[in-house]
């Protein structure tokens, strides 16, 4: 297994971080992207190799994939670029992880798990925020309550967005509500279900969205009912915003216009903003008998978390402690993977009868 590995999309809000904090920790991937001048850029602040290439040349990915163990794919939409960075990682051997949230995206991965461990291959989709936190704690409480049919997943994920994360949000809204009923993902109207999340700070009303843990779950703990949520002003009122939003942003024009504003108007947040933010997440596993076990824990902010996650999970493929396939964190590196990630501070799981 080559021991380098490649970050794809480093001028990115998110890469940029993730490539500052492998470069701090003495790690030296190779900084790549479709845009050559800033990607350079930011290769030479840090002494690192650079490539530039587009994803929709296949030819050129493989030739830049050569000698590459293992590739961190941080270039959203993660619908439109997942796909052709997963092609050419089977095509080279390369071990794929990326950090999208995107339910359609796990998906479509997971579905590719035979052609991954015929490949030698490890696809590890969703190895930062949200899915880390969500999918650990997912396996935790439903080790504890064996035939549990139902998982609940909340986050409150803090104050801070990137804009790639806010067009991800404009995806959903665009598709509505969704959830797992009966191990089948199926469109629920948006904010269908709410409930009181326990979080360490205290209780919560949150209310249902389609978080990507939708996919995750299940594949994680084979639990058949899953539905995900957060913390949302003016709660179910999200229900009549999507249904007056959701028909104009299913239009691409107007999604693209959307993310042009984005752009503008959401820089990311700066280090101080994020260094005093933290995120809260809780998960609950009931039994038909209706005995149930809760977990809950609180972390740094989310896009710290998601550069943390990437350079540990990098280095534990390229260490090939992962058996090729498709994965979700919990099933690559283990429930409690989560705990080991700076800063975070694990509650539970408990078991009530």
């Amino acid at each position: 297994m080559d021991t380098t590995w490649m970050l794809y999309g480093a001028n990115g809000y998110t890469g940029r971080l993730i490539a500052h904090l492998a470069a701090a920790r003495g790690q030296r991937p190779v900084l790549a992207g479709r845009s050559a001048a800033p990607v350079a850029a930011l290769a030479a602040e840090l002494g690192l190799e650079h490539r530039a290439f587009d994803l929709a040349d296949p030819g050129a990915v493989r030739a830049a994939l050569h000698g590459v163990g293992a590739v961190a794919h941080c270039a959203g939409p993660f619908s439109t670029t997942a796909a052709l960075m997963v092609d050419a990682c089977l095509a080279t051997g390369t071990h794929y992880l990326d950090i999208t949230g995107e339910i359609d995206v796990f998906e479509r991965i997971h579905a590719r798990d035979a052609e991954a461990r015929a490949a030698g291959t490890v696809l590890l989709p969703g190895a930062g925020f949200d899915v880390v936190p969500t999918d650990c704690l997912a396996a935790l409480v439903a080790a504890e309550v064996p035939g549990a049919d139902r998982l609940d997943l909340a986050i409150m994920p803090g104050r801070n967005l990137s804009p790639g994360t806010a067009k991800t949000a404009l995806e959903g809204l665009a598709l509505g509500g969704r959830a797992r009923v009966g191990g089948r993902i199926v469109p629920v109207p948006a904010g269908w279900r709410t409930l009181s999340a326990g979080f360490p700070s205290g209780p919560r009303t949150v209310t249902s969205i389609p978080w990507g843990d939708v996919s995750t779950a299940y594949h994680s703990t084979g639990v058949p009912g899953v539905t995900t949520y957060t913390v949302l002003p003016g709660g179910a009122a999200v229900r009549g915003l999507q249904a007056l939003a959701g028909p104009l942003l299913r239009r691409p024009a107007v999604r693209r216009a959307a993310g042009r504003v984005i752009d503008r108007l959401v820089p990311g947040a700066d280090a101080a903003r994020r260094a005093g933010a933290r995120a809260e997440v809780w998960a609950r596993a009931t039994a038909p008998s209706g005995a149930s076990a809760t977990a809950a824990l609180t972390c740094p902010d989310p896009y710290d978390l998601t550069a943390d996650s990437v350079v540990r999970a990098v280095a534990r493929l390229l260490a090939d402690e992962v058996k090729p396939g498709a994965h979700t964190p919990s099933t690559a590196f283990g429930p409690r993977y989560v705990a080991d990630l700076d800063g975070v501070v694990l509650t539970g799981p408990a078991r009530t009868a």
